[in-house]
């Protein structure tokens, strides 16, 4: 069945626009005028690293669905099966899509979240958390305030892209081509929606030289809540300790430098998405995200920002540190990751607010947690 699948940010979100696209869905993205007006005009392009192919560019007016891309004003979410939130968290308090997010409050379609930073109602998911202690943590707490936790889930953003420097903003590169996780739906309707979509993605191939070619990142829908948890211990362990108190480093040393603390930290941090509910099979080994770190070249989308100037970037240090402390615990790591956040964030918003980008970097976020 052809969906119409909304998806804000078409930055990241065009990856998994793109899968859909491949599909035969019809996908639209929400971003500024100008990046609307050069999608609808020249389609999208995200490069794929194929295994013994080198890098494959697949153009979005070559597949089967239909793409456009509009405004958030523009945007009646009551015309689409599903909404793909695909920006970072502070953006959607931005001009023109805090309202919208009000619209798709009110329209009480399904929500995908493929971000770090989880959505506050997808949170109320889970038990035992004290939701409200955390609201601390979210740049605009109050615009989650309308959504219904029953149409809210969250898929673990595993799959890493950036845009490359030099490219016009309808083209995305795939650094690290894993898949994307996601939590399962109360209402079984929309567990059969996303069980539709990860079928439709697995069975897509594009055309490319004569051959009929399978591209990577997918669509794994989970039957426990807590697989996107997977990514905090990533994140923590990796991205966030991307970020020093004067300087940045790449994902890769920040991990690789010292495995066995790096092990720990990670560590740490799955322990407690168990103390969460997490199984053991829910999260990923640390074996085999350093080895998946090691072609991590870059600092973390975070650790650029900071150092950037942003005033703003997604706490989910922060927000591991304070789900932490409800149990009881905390790690000393964790804890000066956030006093470097902070600090970064202090400074940078001492300074005088520079004019904003058109659409803030993508998201190839990782962090470290604290030491028990």
């Amino acid at each position: 069945m052809r969906r119409n699948i909304l998806i804000l940010g078409a930055s990241y979100g065009s990856l998994l626009g793109t899968k859909l696209l491949m599909a035969g869905h019809r996908v639209s993205l929400v971003c500024t005028a100008p990046t609307a007006r050069l999608i609808n005009r020249e389609g999208t392009r995200v490069r794929f690293p194929l295994r013994g192919r080198g890098t494959l560019e697949v153009d979005s007016r070559r597949l089967p669905g239909r793409l456009d891309a509009i405004t958030p004003a523009d945007v009646d979410p009551s015309a689409f099966d599903l909404v793909v939130l695909g920006m970072q968290e502070a953006q959607y308090g931005g001009e023109g899509v805090r309202a919208l997010m009000r619209r798709i409050a009110r329209s009480r379609k399904p929500c995908l979240a493929i971000m770090n930073m989880p959505p506050l109602p997808y949170l109320r998911r889970l038990p035992g958390l004290f939701v409200d202690a955390l609201e601390a943590c979210y740049t605009d707490p109050e615009l989650w305030d309308g959504f219904d936790p029953a149409l809210v889930t969250l898929a673990s953003p595993d799959p890493q892209a950036f845009r490359p420097p030099e490219a016009a903003k309808n083209v995305l590169q795939v650094g690290l081509p894993t898949n994307f996780k996601a939590a399962r739906f109360e209402s079984e309707e929309h567990n059969a929606l996303l069980r539709g979509l990860e079928a439709g993605i697995d069975a897509a191939r594009y055309e490319a030289g004569g051959e009929m070619l399978e591209i990577p990142v997918r669509l794994k829908v989970h039957d426990s809540l807590f697989v996107p948890l997977a990514k905090w211990p990533m994140l923590i362990a990796g991205n966030y300790r991307c970020v020093g108190r004067h300087d940045m480093i790449p994902i890769r040393d920040a991990v690789r430098a010292d495995l066995e603390r790096s092990r720990r930290i990670y560590d740490w941090t799955a322990g407690l998405c168990m103390s969460l509910g997490a199984e053991s099979a829910d999260l990923v080994p640390f074996d085999k995200y350093a080895q998946a770190a090691e072609s991590l070249a870059k600092p973390s989308s975070a650790a650029r920002a900071l150092f950037g100037g942003a005033r703003h970037i997604e706490r989910v240090d922060r927000l591991v540190q304070r789900i932490a402390w409800q149990f009881g615990t905390e790690c000393a790591v964790l804890e000066d990751i956030v006093g470097f956040v902070d600090a970064r964030l202090e400074k940078n918003r001492s300074r005088p607010a520079q004019p904003a980008q058109a659409e803030p970097p993508l998201f190839a976020f990782a962090a470290e947690p604290a030491l028990a």
